[in-house]
């Protein structure tokens, strides 16, 4: 249902084939964990970059809560859209970057899985945490409190899994 809404929406085809991407990595993360809802992950998965169907920039999140909320998605399901944005955006940080003035740091272990398989994944290609940290360094003015987010969700969601 969700690929089928994807494509009502024209999102295009390599933004979907991304969503695809998130969603198998999402899975492999979820696999970590015994108390995670894998339903809620394929949903927020799937539709975490819907707000593309409009928008390349970083308010592709809000649109996206709007279009997912527009079909009756449930609360958790938009905090997954709205806070798969890096490693997540602070209240201050959003106001810099002209979002609607609020925390979206990713809450729930579902939101966190997401938004970091979204950061392990460029374009439809699986990248490592080094890569990651390397392009959001060319690319994130003061990205300090970024990069910090980002190694402590790899240290929560990877790292402390690895043999």
């Amino acid at each position: 249902m969700e690929i089928e809404l994807l494509e009502k929406e024209n999102t295009p085809d390599n933004v979907i084939d991304h969503c695809k991407a998130v969603y198998k990595k999402a899975m492999e993360i979820a696999a970590n964990f015994d108390n995670v809802d894998e339903d809620l992950i394929r949903k927020g998965a799937l539709l975490h970059d819907i707000g593309r169907s409009r928008t390349h920039g970083i308010e592709h999140a809000i649109e996206g809560v709007k279009i997912a909320e527009k079909y009756g998605y449930s609360q958790d399901v938009l905090n997954i859209i709205e806070r798969h944005i890096g490693a997540g955006i602070t209240k201050e940080e959003s106001a810099k970057l002209g979002l609607p003035e609020k925390s979206y740091v990713p809450q729930t272990l579902e939101e966190k899985i997401v938004a970091h398989a979204d950061n392990l994944i460029s374009g439809s290609d699986e990248v490592d945490i080094d890569f990651v940290i390397k392009k959001w360094k060319r690319r994130i003015k003061d990205s300090d409190g970024n990069i910090e987010r980002l190694i402590k969700l790899d240290n929560e969601l990877i790292k402390a899994f690895e043999e």
